[in-house]
């Protein structure tokens, strides 16, 4: 993405948000964002998206409790950069989290290391990067994600069916 009219946030996303904030779980969203070491975009960029996906969530009544983005490039070798503990430790400190009942959602392999790293549970989405990394990396993961699922809003319905 270059430009802020660019972003698209899925339909399903606040409404499946909304049903994790209504059931109690802090929400955190940690991304990497290479694009701005590498001059893609400035900084200030994610920072307008950001703002911007907070106010589309506050439309249908749902919310992000943080958002922890990491602007490095793989060769920074930060210590911030998923799989890197980094951003989901200072999540878990600002927040109060406990990382061992948490879960990560996500459509890269990244997303499935950084979970196992962490000692929490991973759900693999197909929406985004997703489908195309399961199809054609999957069968090269070191470790596979708990769960497998088609979107976001089936990622919500495991995780509150798992969290009983």
């Amino acid at each position: 993405m270059n430009h802020l009219d660019r972003f698209r946030m899925f339909p399903f996303a606040g409404p499946a948000i909304r049903r994790l904030n209504l059931a109690g779980f802090a929400v955190i969203l940690v991304t990497n964002q290479s694009g701005v070491a590498r001059g893609y975009f400035p900084e200030s960029l994610v920072q307008q998206v950001n703002q911007r996906m907070q106010h589309q969530l506050a439309t249908v009544g749902a919310h992000l409790d943080g958002i922890y983005y990491c602007p490095h490039a793989s060769a920074d070798d930060c210590q911030c950069r998923k799989p890197k503990l980094g951003m989901i430790l200072q999540a878990a400190r600002d927040h109060h989290l406990d990382v061992a009942r948490s879960y990560v959602v996500g459509d890269r392999y990244s997303d499935v290391e950084l979970a196992y790293r962490a000692g929490c549970a991973s759900v693999f989405v197909r929406t985004g990067y997703g489908l195309g990394e399961e199809t054609w990396h999957s069968g090269k993961w070191p470790r596979q994600p708990h769960a497998i699922v088609e979107d976001l809003t089936q990622a919500v319905g495991w995780i509150l069916a798992h969290n009983q």
